[in-house]
């Protein structure tokens, strides 16, 4: 994708679309974590989740009386499939009634293979923590990183935009239901690193751009970012397709375990696409206006001289 084609939009002035569709996800998002939080999976709360992997089908149906017969059945969610089954408990499973459950579930298919994955209370506060931990480290240190490198604007600017692609992720996952474990914290870090490679790439071309354009007036700023936005596009547009199309492909022919992970991964690429773009840019040209003159006509100055009769 050349220069040619895109030296002509006016990025900047289709930024506000973008505004109007990225404030509504993160106020509808806001209203269903303030309401009804995350469906977070056991990474993140105490509880036991046996993952079955079977020879034949069985439905919720035949595995409901085996968990009602345990004293479990209340507890449970369970999430059958062609081949495997899933059953999460709020509760941590006792020996004695993991063993049960083991062995209903063996007289319905003897080569059934258990996987069984346990969090106590302590171990699921200390992983939410230390998972917030790792995204406030990560956008600190990219603060810095962007203030070094170019200014503080600039740093701004990324950081709003970087931001704004991880609470999209978390606000889509909120919407939907979709469950919170480990693989969507690694998700959400990934999607910041490529959205800030994003930006970077955009704002140092930005930044070469003024090196060689005298700015008089805000419309001369403008222009320079329209046609740094023009010559970096293509590039962006590549990298974002190249990963989003390995992610998808996860997505839909991946392990369940890895399914969360790629549509995080999807979900991210796909607004952090523009984000760069249509966010960070005309953030960083707004912050930057005041530097310049404005593109209003000074009012004449009164004539001195003249002489009122």
């Amino acid at each position: 994708m050349s220069y040619e084609r895109f030296k002509n939009i006016d990025f900047v002035g289709k930024s506000r679309i973008f505004y109007i569709i990225s404030i509504s996800i993160t106020i509808l998002g806001l209203i269903f974590l303030l309401t009804r939080g995350f469906n977070y999976g056991v990474d993140f709360r105490s509880g036991s989740n046996v993952d079955i992997s079977l020879s034949q089908a069985i439905t919720q149906e035949q595995i409901q009386p085996i968990l009602d017969e345990i004293g479990i059945g209340d507890e449970a969610s369970i999430t059958p499939g062609n081949d495997r089954i899933n059953i999460r408990f709020s509760e941590v499973l006792t020996e004695d009634q993991d063993l049960q459950l083991r062995a209903g579930v063996e007289a319905l298919d003897e080569t059934a293979t258990f996987e069984i994955n346990t969090v106590d209370p302590e171990m699921a506060k200390e992983l939410g923590r230390n998972a917030i931990y790792a995204v406030l480290l990560s956008c600190i240190g990219i603060i810095i990183y962007v203030s070094i490198r170019f200014e503080w604007r600039f740093a701004i600017a990324a950081i709003i935009a970087l931001m704004h692609d991880a609470f999209v992720v978390i606000s889509v996952f909120s919407i939907l239901g979709l469950e919170v474990n480990l693989t969507f914290i690694i998700a959400v870090l990934t999607v910041i690193g490529y959205s800030i490679n994003d930006t970077i790439v955009i704002f140092d071309r930005i930044r070469e751009n003024l090196r060689f354009t005298k700015v008089k007036r805000f419309s001369d700023l403008k222009e320079l970012v329209n046609k740094s936005l023009a010559q970096t596009i293509g590039r962006s547009i590549y990298t974002a397709l190249s990963v989003f199309f390995a992610a998808f492909f996860m997505l839909i022919m991946g392990g369940e375990s890895i399914q969360m992970f790629s549509l995080a991964i999807c979900i991210g690429l796909a607004f952090g696409a523009y984000s760069s773009i249509f966010i960070a840019s005309p953030l960083w040209l707004t912050l930057k206006r005041r530097n310049v003159n404005s593109d209003k006509p000074k009012p004449p100055k009164p004539n001195k001289d003249k002489i009122e009769i």
